[in-house]
C-alpha cells in the first residue's frame, strides 16, 4: 500500500516564476541543513526547469548566490544518462556549465555520476561514493537534506521509467536501469532513497505536463505505469513547483490563492 502523504503544490504564473521558488528552496534548504548539521547534502536532476534555477543560484545580482553555504554543500545527481562529463546529453555538463564553474562549490564537494563507465559499473562506484559520503554503515541508507526531481510526460522521475526493472528494487542506493522505450541505459538513485529525503521536491512545468499530472496525483495509483506516484516521501510531505500551465488539470486551490494541498492516501 502506498505511503499516504500531503502534496503542497505552488503555482507560479511563468516557468521563471518557478525557477525563482525553486532557487529559493534550494538556498533555504541548504543554509538550513548546514546550520543544524553543519552540511547540506543536496541531490539534483538535469532538464531545463534545473537550468534556470542553476542561472538564479549562480547570478551575481541574486541573492542566493550568498546565501548558499557552498562551503559546506555537497552536490550529489538524481539521476545520469550513460555518456561522458563533456557530451551534451549529459546533467553533469549542464551543471557545470549553468552552475559549477560560477560558484566556489569546491571540486571535492562535487559528486558526479561517471556516466562513461559501464553502466553497473558506474551505479555501484556511485552507491559506494554515497556510502562513505554519508559514512553509512551496514543496510544504513542516505538521508538527502534536498531531493530536486523532474517529471516526464510519461510520469517517469529520475531515471525511474515505466516497467522498467529499477521500480522493483528496494536494497540498492543507485541502479543502472535498461530503458527500452528509449533504447538506452541510465544511472539512478532508487525510489526508497528518494523517499528517505528530508524534503523532497517537484518542479514542472508545461501543458504538456498536465494531464499526466493530474493522472499521477488524483488518478488510480498504478507505480508501473506512472513512477512518480511511487514518491510518497517518508517524512509525510511532498511538495510541488509548478507553473500554471503544467497545474490547469489540477484542483484550484481553495483561498483562491497559488499554493494547493492534496491528501495522497
Amino acid at each position: 500500500m502506498p505511503r499516504p502523504v500531503t502534496v503542497t503544490y505552488c503555482i507560479s504564473s511563468t516557468p521563471a516564476e518557478v525557477a525563482k521558488a525553486a532557487a529559493e528552496l534550494f538556498a533555504s534548504a541548504a543554509a538550513a541543513a548546514a546550520s543544524v548539521r553543519g552540511i547540506a547534502r543536496v541531490a539534483i536532476s538535469g532538464g531545463t526547469t534545473p537550468k534556470a534555477m542553476f542561472a538564479l543560484l549562480a547570478d551575481p545580482s541574486q541573492p542566493f548566490v550568498k546565501q548558499v553555504p557552498w562551503d559546506r554543500l555537497d552536490l550529489y545527481w538524481v539521476d545520469e544518462r550513460c555518456v561522458g562529463p563533456d557530451d551534451p546529453e549529459s546533467n553533469y555538463r549542464m551543471t557545470r556549465e549553468a552552475l559549477l564553474s560560477k560558484v566556489p562549490l569546491p571540486a571535492e564537494r562535487i559528486h558526479r555520476m561517471e556516466g562513461e563507465l559501464e553502466p553497473e559499473e558506474a551505479a555501484a562506484r556511485y552507491e559506494a561514493a554515497i556510502r562513505n559520503g554519508f559514512r553509512l554503515e551496514g543496510a544504513e541508507t542516505p538521508t538527502f537534506d534536498l531531493v530536486l526531481l523532474g517529471m516526464g510526460d510519461d510520469g517517469h522521475t529520475a531515471s525511474l521509467f515505466p516497467h522498467t526493472e529499477a521500480l522493483n528494487d528496494m536494497t540498492h542506493i543507485v541502479v543502472a536501469n535498461h530503458v527500452p522505450q528509449k533504447d538506452t541505459w541510465r544511472i539512478t538513485l532508487t525510489w526508497p532513497v528518494i523517499n528517505q529525503g528530508r524534503e523532497v521536491a517537484f518542479l514542472i512545468e508545461g501543458e504538456k505536463k498536465a494531464q499526466v499530472l493530474h493522472d499521477v496525483l488524483l488518478g488510480p495509483y498504478q507505480p508501473e505505469t506512472y513512477p512518480s506516484q511511487i514518491i510518497r516521501p517518508a517524512s509525510g510531505k511532498l511538495t510541488l513547483l509548478l507553473d500554471a500551465a503544467a497545474a490547469s488539470k489540477l484542483p484550484a486551490p481553495a483561498d483562491g490563492g497559488s499554493t494547493g494541498i492534496l491528501e495522497l492516501k
